[in-house]
């Protein structure tokens, strides 16, 4: 089984910065996409940011030029570094990763429980 465990949300001020992080354990051999999608309430869940196993980058056009997306394959983390802020940015934030749990085996598709991110005015 794999796991995705998300950290790094919480409250901060509009114009601020949080650095999320994902962290995938269990029968891994190899992770391919990485991304970060969120849910605003009452809103259907949307990309934020992903990043290939070859480090290419995507991003929504909402927060371009104020989140970056990276990846640490040596430890099977994601981050997403979040500045500027603001409410609308408000969401929970759900880690994706592609994961390979056997050598011949497909890519199978993790997600996080979440966590929350509140942007104040």
């Amino acid at each position: 089984q794999v796991q995705l465990v998300e950290s790094g949300g919480g409250l901060v001020q509009a114009g601020g910065s949080l650095r999320l992080s994902c962290v995938a354990s269990g029968n891994i051999v190899r992770i391919g996409n990485m991304g970060w999608y969120r849910q605003a309430q009452g809103k259907q869940r949307e990309m934020v940011a992903t990043i290939s196993s070859g480090a290419s980058t995507n991003y929504a056009d909402s927060v371009k030029g104020r989140f970056t997306i990276s990846r640490d394959d040596a430890k099977n983390t994601a981050y997403l570094q979040m500045k500027s802020l603001n409410t609308e940015d408000t969401a929970i934030y759900y880690c994706n990763m592609g994961v390979k749990r056997t050598l011949w085996g497909s890519f199978t598709d993790y997600w996080g429980q979440g966590t929350q991110v509140t942007v104040s005015s």
